[in-house]
Parts: structure tokens; sequence; C-alpha cells
């Protein structure tokens, strides 16, 4: 298990999940690769990556979104480098439905443990099966607090300077992960708690940020 020293990718994304007789989990398949996958993406130059998140949500899936909190991050290696994936989880909202981006062939809402079984990255099965249970359940209740204010999610006005220097950390020491590994939610591994090794140490505070920044934002709404 080695590291790269090349500068991470960030891209954002969310579990969303629509509500009918039974709550159902929207995967996409790409179109380059036919693989299917969470709905994600980069982020754009000065993009702050709530914003990212439900723009992506929205454009590969083709419905409006509602964001909520925020769920984790997923470390791994892509076919062009280190990448790390933040992820809310969002609620399917109306009946709009738009053709979802040229690069995306199929959208589908399935039950969680269908959706699981389908993704085609091992990451993204291991980081659904931690956080898709708890999303799924938090969606059908009636929710306690707000979501996020769309006002804040269309400006991304969160004030996250430990992000950037997170993200100068992992140029150094991102490392390529067994899939597996790769998921890294509130301090559990695959539902567990860990000794944190030292190169995790990094994406368990981006996540700690993250959740601190989202909870003063709802609090502040």
């Amino acid at each position: 298990m080695g590291k790269s020293t090349r500068r991470p990718i960030l891209a954002a994304g969310g579990i969303v999940v629509r509500h009918g007789g039974k709550p159902l989990v929207a995967i996409v398949q790409r179109r380059r690769d036919n693989a299917w996958v969470l709905p994600k993406g980069k982020l754009k130059a000065n993009e702050k990556p709530i914003a990212a998140a439900r723009r992506e949500a929205m454009e590969e899936t083709g419905v409006e979104v509602r964001v909520h909190e925020f769920l984790g991050v997923i470390s791994y290696i892509g076919g062009s480098g280190p990448k790390i994936a933040h992820f809310w989880r969002m609620q399917a909202v109306g009946n709009t439905v738009n053709q979802p981006l040229d690069d995306i062939k199929t959208v589908e809402w399935l039950p969680l443990s269908v959706a699981i079984d389908r993704l085609s990255l091992a990451h993204e099965q291991s980081f659904l099966r931690n956080v898709g249970r708890k999303a799924v359940k938090r969606t059908q209740k009636k929710p306690r607090r707000k979501p996020v204010p769309e006002a804040i999610v269309a400006a991304a006005d969160i004030a996250l300077p430990a992000l950037e220097v997170a993200e100068a950390d992992l140029e150094a020491a991102l490392p390529i992960a067994h899939p597996e590994a790769a998921v890294f939610v509130n301090g559990k591994h695959n539902g567990k708690h860990i000794e944190r090794q030292p190169r995790w140490q990094v994406l368990a505070r981006l996540t700690r940020h993250w959740q601190t920044a989202v909870g003063r934002t709802r609090r502040a709404g």
C-alpha cells in the first residue's frame, strides 16, 4: 500500500432518496464505461463542495433535490489520480424530471439493498452500505430540523478554511487504499470503531470540520 504525491481531485455528490410506497435510492449508469455509480462529479473552479453536490445530483438524476446533513467522504484512486468525494443526504422533491447529462446513460431508483448490489465500485458499495440505512430512515421521518437553506446551498456560503489545509495535507498524505479501506464515515470503518492510523487522521479531521460547518449553518438558519 503506497502513497500518491499527486494533488487529489475534489468531487461531491449525494445519496438521493425518493419517497413512495417504498423509499428508493438513485444510482446512475455512466455512458463511457456502463458502470453504475452514485451521483457525483468534480467541483468547478471556486465551487464549494455542498454546491457542487447539489448541482451534480440534479444534473445526473434529472430531479430537484433538497440537501440535508453531510454523510462522509470517500478517498480512492481513479483513472486520473487520487480523488476525494464528499456526500450529503438528499431528498428528491417535486415531480419535475429533466433529461440527465449526456454522459449519464440511465438513472435507476432502487431499494437500498438492490442499489448496493448494483453499484460497480467496491468503495461506493461499502460507503452506501454504511450510510444508506440511516439516510433512508431519516428521509422517511418528519425532519426535526430544517434542511440546508436553498440560498446557502446556491451561494455555498460556508467558510471552510480547514478544507484548504486538509487538501494541502492530502497532497502528500493521501494513501492508495484498498477499496474497502477507502470508506471513512463518522470515525467508523465498515460500521465498527477503529484505531485510526496516521494516514486516516486527515480524512477524519476533514469529516469533522464538514459536520461542524453544516451544523452551524442549520442553527443559523
